[in-house]
């Protein structure tokens, strides 16, 4: 892994997005998956590895929203119920590898849409989550989150906001946990199936923890970092392209 070709640049880089990601609860699987392609990491340790950096990330960022008061658990509960079994069925499920990168990019586009704010409006508004909605959606949610390696807080968390059934910091610190739980499932499946992580992960884990400790401070508090998600956005449009285009 450490190998690759260019991996300076990429360690640099790898801060830098959990930072951006858990100041708005998420791990930043999307962000360390885009990164890993753009830098031709082999794709049979792409998946484990960026769920095993969401555990530490997301984790950070969780404890700071929860700590703040942001946590709804009700709303969480309503989607972990099928997200977590369902993740771990689709961390046992191996993919074509070109296959993986399309649905990979499909939901980079999620992450584009969220970073550029498209979903950044809040509703004065809060409704309930009936339970066959939070089932279908966490469900259907963790299955990909374990089938490619999300924690799939940058799909709930526009929908929450979408649906007014949370307000942006009850989303962000749902979706953190959310992340988690899914992340922590897909891993074990990930394991069932004997896939191994490599002992590289963990130095990305204490690189990837700098910016997540700090995302997580900040975002949970006040933070402007709009510029930063720009540049963000673009970097995982280019991801985007060569995931669709190789």
């Amino acid at each position: 892994m450490l190998q690759t070709e260019n991996i300076y640049i990429f360690l640099i880089i790898l801060p830098v997005v959990s930072f951006l990601y858990s100041s708005v609860g998420h791990g930043g699987a999307s962000g360390y998956l885009a990164l890993m392609a753009l830098f031709s990491f082999a794709p049979e340790s792409m998946k484990p590895t960026a769920l095993l950096l969401n555990l530490f990330v997301a984790g950070i960022s969780f404890y700071y929203y929860y700590k703040e008061g942001h946590f709804n658990k009700k709303l969480f509960i309503s989607f972990a119920m099928a997200s977590i079994p369902l993740a771990f069925i689709g961390g046992m499920i191996e993919i074509d590898a070109s296959i993986y990168k399309k649905i990979l990019a499909v939901l980079l586009i999620f992450a584009i849409l969220k970073m550029l704010n498209v979903f950044g409006k809040e509703s004065t508004s809060i409704k309930d989550v009936k339970l066959w909605q939070g089932l279908l959606v966490g469900g259907i949610i963790g299955f990909f989150s374990g089938l490619i390696g999300i924690g799939g807080g940058i799909i709930l968390t526009p929908i929450i906001l979408l649906l007014h059934w949370g307000n942006m910091k009850e989303a962000a610190a749902v979706s953190a946990l959310f992340i988690w739980v899914n992340s922590a499932s897909g891993l074990i499946g990930q394991f069932s199936i004997g896939v191994t992580l490599e002992k590289a992960s963990f130095l990305l884990v204490a690189i990837a923890l700098i910016g997540g400790v700090l995302g997580g401070y900040y975002g949970s508090k006040k933070i402007n970092n709009q510029n930063l998600q720009y540049i963000l956005a673009f970097v995982l449009l280019i991801a985007c392209a060569k995931l669709f285009f190789t």
